[in-house]
């Protein structure tokens, strides 16, 4: 799954502001709109974002 599908959907069950969750995770608003336009993130920026997905996303138990 891409970083992108995964910030969607992350997006989708928040219900948070594409540029909110781009300041919070790598303190970028435009993160997530570049993405959308085709900016592919490094491998530094994927692992910014990953571990924000994890420390922020509800894990069923």
């Amino acid at each position: 799954m891409s970083v992108l599908h995964k910030i969607d959907r992350y997006l989708r069950a928040t219900a948070m502001p594409p540029t909110r969750f781009g300041r919070l995770a790598v303190r970028d608003p435009r993160l997530v709109h570049d993405l959308r336009r085709g900016r592919e993130p490094g491998v530094q920026m994927v692992r910014r974002i990953e571990a924000f997905l994890a420390a922020h996303s509800e894990t069923p138990r």
